[in-house]
């Protein structure tokens, strides 16, 4: 007999039980549609058992995993989120489960705990914790205003050939050392450039790159040639602020006497605290797009830099300084530690 389809599995149970309640035997009923005579009988006796032919939902094999070794795995991942599904193998065979570490996996995804790669954040210490917690309740009620007259700088460094590059490709097998296929390395990273930027919600600033070792005489010639021209540019009123965090280069006694000779107001971010800074999410978007232009030597990695960053929107730029409320409410809701924004 020929695989039937669900539908025409149903209709012809369907037909020995019309034939049967018609009166005819088990004898004629598999003559009539074709069927064997154990399969006319299992038909009609599950008719008058459960009064339908249609197929009953099943128990399926029972589980291995009690609710005492899932309460057990629960347990174990809860108090600390890296034990491996072999860990957890090992731990229930020490209480005489056996079973294989995928269903482990699958039985902790029923109770919503998936396998996921940890987010990478900086260390935060007890001090660290409570500044940022100190600096979002101290900020929590500025105006807007405030926000889209703040200078946000930072420097960040920007490899010629850096992790931000595919990762993936397609190729078919045997193909793997093909040069299309691969991605060039060079010792020590094969160069890259640091630079410092600023922007404010009106748009991007000044982007500087940086030469040789940068210390506090390097970053005030930085803030002496880029932060006035950039407040120009950038159309910021005269209650302007010039945001940086607290880096000994920024911080020490030279610096912070020059920013006083040169009557900078400057808002400090705590320390470990990219995710208060919205700056982070453009450099983000600047090396993408740098990298994208593939450049060979890090003179075109400098200008590719210097394009870029210039392209950015200013409509980026403004959304960004418009949600900086919400950052600070995230930092407080989560009593100083470690928040998803200004995160790529």
């Amino acid at each position: 007999i020929m695989p039937r389809s669900k539908e025409i599995q149903e209709q012809m149970r369907t037909e020995v039980i019309e034939i049967y309640q018609s009166g005819k035997g088990y004898k004629a009923i598999s003559k009539a549609l074709g069927l064997q005579r154990t399969t006319v009988r299992a038909i009609i006796h599950k008719w008058q058992k459960h009064g339908t032919v249609v197929n009953l939902p099943r128990s399926g094999r029972p589980t291995k995993i009690t609710p005492r070794a899932q309460r057990r795995l629960i347990r174990e991942v809860t108090k600390d989120p890296r034990t491996t599904s072999k860990e957890l193998q090992a731990s229930l065979a020490s209480i005489k489960v056996s079973v294989h570490d995928s269903t482990i996996r699958k039985r902790l995804g029923k109770n919503g705990l998936h396998g996921r790669f940890p987010r990478r954040k900086p260390l935060l210490s007890k001090k660290n914790i409570r500044a940022r917690l100190n600096f979002a309740k101290k900020h929590l009620n500025d105006c807007q205003d405030f926000w889209e007259n703040t200078l946000w700088t930072d420097e960040t460094k920007v490899e010629l050939f850096g992790r931000q590059m595919s990762r993936y490709i397609w190729r078919k097998r045997n193909t793997a050392f093909q040069k299309k296929n691969i991605i060039p390395t060079v010792k020590y990273g094969g160069g890259s450039v640091m630079v410092w930027g600023c922007f404010a919600a009106s748009g991007p600033g000044r982007l500087a790159v940086i030469d040789g070792t940068m210390n506090s005489t390097v970053y005030q010639k930085i803030l002496k040639e880029n932060v006035r021209p950039s407040v120009c540019q950038l159309k910021l009123k005269r209650s302007w602020v010039l945001q940086q965090d607290n880096d000994p280069k920024h911080t020490s006694k030279s610096t912070s006497e020059w920013l006083k000779k040169n009557k900078m107001k400057t808002l400090e971010l705590p320390s470990q605290s990219p995710d208060l800074n919205p700056i982070e999410m453009l450099w983000h978007d600047l090396k993408k797009a740098v990298h994208a232009r593939k450049p060979s030597n890090k003179a075109e990695l400098q200008h590719f830099c210097k394009d870029e960053w210039a392209k950015i929107p200013p409509e980026r730029c403004k959304r960004l300084t418009a949600s900086y409320r919400k950052c600070l409410i995230a930092v407080i809701a989560a009593k100083g530690g470690p928040t998803s924004f200004f995160s790529p």
